[in-house]
């Protein structure tokens, strides 16, 4: 089938994700994008933009987008032509959470409920993602004044399913290059606060209150400025912290996976944790909240060990890890090659036939 992929957000998991469907399907599928900038915009105005083009453009058996294009819009500008659509949830602004002192954006929410609705068929990236995108929609709806809309779950949840993303590895992942003296703890998240660095950083103060030995690599990629709690962190580690900063050369990133022995996560939202998949992918023992999409991503026989429950768990098992860390060789080769599920070669069939049940 000859498939058009418009993704109005090109860059991170986004671009990885279009690129490694691209050249693994058995499908032709083009790309057109726009740069990752300007989100609030790309969600606002991206939909008129493509449509302009698509206008002018056919022969597509069907149109594979994310979230962050509003469908409704886009429907609505290019008329009767426009062919079926897949739409990809990678995150969703109605279930995003809010800063302090903000309050949820309704259009933003709205503009996703209406997105899914108006698609041909919804993929969510975890079963956690969907289920939270459903409770949301009944959390709002309830509030709905004077006009009924109950019906939008049950016709949401007809047309989805869960399609993990799949993720391109390279052969030396899960490789330690090196040998260390002290264990390495690897954050490889964006610099936002969804991602909740400051109980990441409160776990290392006290760490080093207690008298361990440790290095720190922040990788991850910053929003343009660097967050207070960064700046602050960078001084009070010091000769700890032996890599700051996002990289650009995936080659330099996989080589500090490869080095790293444990990669935390203390994120408020994580709709998949491709990060932390690459992570343990690479070699690195894991220790992640017992919460959002990771008990689905982690497999069921570790939970115990690396899933922790509250801030007093997370404290005693980062502890442990890091007394232990070098005694864990068969878990960390038993982890890297569970993550192999999640690879391109395992996952393109999923969406090969997603593809041909909706373009058919």
């Amino acid at each position: 089938m000859k498939i058009l992929f418009v993704e109005p957000y090109f860059g991170g998991s986004h671009r990885e994700f279009a690129q490694g469907l691209v050249s693994h399907s058995s499908h032709d599928i083009d790309l057109l994008t726009l740069p990752d900038r300007n989100w609030t915009w790309r969600i606002h105005g991206s939909a008129l933009y493509f449509g302009n083009i698509l206008r002018s453009s056919g022969g597509y058996d069907g149109i594979i987008t994310s979230s962050m294009m509003r469908l409704s819009d886009l429907k609505s500008f290019v008329g009767p032509s426009l062919p079926p659509v897949l739409v990809y949830f990678h995150e969703s602004q109605l279930t995003y959470p809010t800063a302090s002192g903000e309050k949820k954006d309704m259009g933003m929410a709205m503009g996703d409920i209406s997105t899914a609705l108006m698609a041909d068929r919804v993929l969510f990236n975890s079963q956690y993602h969907r289920q939270a995108f459903i409770t949301a929609i009944v959390e709002i709806m309830v509030k709905a004044p004077d006009c009924p809309l109950s019906f939008i779950e049950d016709e949401i949840l007809k047309k989805s399913a869960v399609v993990y993303p799949g993720l391109c590895f390279s052969p030396n992942m899960g490789s330690k290059k090196s040998e260390r003296d002290k264990p390495l703890i690897i954050w490889n998240h964006r610099w936002s606060y969804d991602k909740n660095a400051p109980s990441f950083f409160y776990a290392l103060d006290v760490m080093v209150k207690r008298g361990l030995e440790f290095e720190v690599a922040l990788l991850g990629e910053c929003p343009g400025w660097v967050p207070r709690e960064f700046e602050k962190a960078k001084d009070r580690l010091g000769n700890r912290l032996i890599q700051y900063g996002y990289l650009e050369n995936r080659d330099d990133y996989c080589t500090w996976l490869n080095n790293g022995s444990i990669a935390l996560s203390t994120a408020k939202q994580e709709n998949f944790g491709m990060s932390m998949v690459e992570a343990m992918k690479h070699g690195c023992i894991p220790l992640l909240p017992h919460r959002l999409s990771y008990p689905e991503i982690l497999p069921k026989a570790f939970h115990q060990e690396f899933l922790y429950t509250c801030q007093k768990d997370f404290l005693e098992k980062l502890e442990r890890l890091l007394m232990g860390w070098r005694d864990y060789g068969q878990i960390r080769y038993e982890l890297s090659q569970a993550m192999d599920r999640f690879s391109w070669p395992e996952m393109i069939d999923r969406y090969d036939k997603e593809i041909e049940r909706v373009f058919k």
